[in-house]
């Protein structure tokens, strides 16, 4: 994990400076980190961006207390298990690393709403579709079971065509990170599942 210090390190002084202020934290992945329009698209709920590039599920467990430690939100929205899947992990590795950031995250926030985001269906990682799929129900399947104050925004099922492949126009010439239409979507999404 020691490749992420220097970011982590930037987070740890933002939490400083400016986390007395923050009302939700969007927590996770270069999906987050690279959300440019964040403060303006969420400006109601006084976002903070704690993503960091390149993140996996487990790093952002890794870091939980580091990265957390001056805030007092009123919600956490969080992306994160793309990168895991793509270094090699399997599904019920990335499911075993949320189940552990609910643990951390009931005991720093208590009953704290949170959102997990599930993972995207990237033109780049398509031919790991199913290990996607998988991973984003076992999540689903356990947040519907016991946690109350969790919900799941399912992006995946809108970022696909009538016949089942992703949109191009929800990402980036690379396949992998958002477009401007992209980020649109999510914001929408997000901020359905906040004010239903």
């Amino acid at each position: 994990m020691f490749w992420y210090e220097e970011e982590i390190v930037r987070l740890e002084k933002d939490g400083k400076e400016r986390g007395y202020n923050a009302e939700t934290i969007f927590y996770g992945s270069s999906s987050i980190r690279l959300w440019t329009s964040l403060y303006d698209d969420f400006k109601n709920l006084k976002p903070i961006n704690l993503g960091f590039g390149g993140s996996t599920l487990a790093a952002c467990v890794w870091f939980f207390e580091r990265v957390m430690m001056y805030y007092h939100p009123k919600r956490l929205v969080i992306y994160a298990g793309d990168n895991d899947l793509g270094d090699g992990r399997h599904p019920e590795e990335v499911f075993i690393f949320f189940q552990q950031l609910v643990v951390k995250t009931n005991k720093r926030f208590g009953d704290l709403p949170c959102y997990f985001v599930s993972l995207k269906p990237s033109i780049n990682r398509w031919h790991m579709a199913d290990q996607f799929k998988f991973t984003n129900n076992l999540i689903e399947t356990e947040i519907n079971s016991y946690n109350n104050n969790w919900q799941f925004i399912n992006i995946f099922k809108e970022m696909i065509d009538p016949a089942g492949h992703p949109k191009n126009e929800y990402y980036l010439n690379d396949g992998l990170h958002l477009s401007e239409n992209g980020y649109k979507l999510w914001k929408k999404l997000i901020d359905e599942q906040i004010n239903h």
